[in-house]
């Protein structure tokens, strides 16, 4: 997505854990794009890369062609000022996954581990109908 990228997300590693569920990796170097004229990162740019490593952990969970199809709820909590220019690790796990939604856990810390936000989502699914004659 264009948009993870100006902002100075990159998303790195997916996979899948012990219990099929998913999990994604990003790391992120905000942009000035990302933050407001004192070098803090906007709020709404924790929403947007928490809410892609969110969808990226439901969809590396996923099988076949079935995605994530929109985002029904997303709480996100801001502990610690990100600032512009510095390091951090973006990382999405889900939690529970159901026929019609998925539920998912985001979070953006700094190099030396300190939580700087944090999300929890609810997201739509679209499943491929499955072939009766299979």
């Amino acid at each position: 997505m264009a948009i993870i990228d100006a902002l100075g997300g990159n998303f790195d590693e997916y996979g899948v854990d012990g219990e099929d569920l998913g999990w994604a990796h990003a790391r992120f170097v905000p942009r000035e794009l990302a933050a407001n004229p004192h070098g803090v990162v906007q709020a709404g740019v924790h929403t947007i890369l928490l809410d892609a490593v969110m969808n990226f952990a439901i969809n590396a969970a996923l099988s076949g062609r079935d995605r994530t199809a929109a985002t029904v709820e997303i709480a996100t909590e801001l502990m610690r000022p990100a600032s512009r220019g510095e390091h951090y690790d973006v990382r999405g796990e889900v939690v529970r996954v159901t026929r019609q939604v998925a539920y998912a856990e985001g979070t953006i810390v700094d190099e030396s581990g300190r939580m700087m936000s944090r999300a929890t989502g609810t997201f739509l699914l679209h499943r491929e109908p499955s072939d009766a004659s299979d």
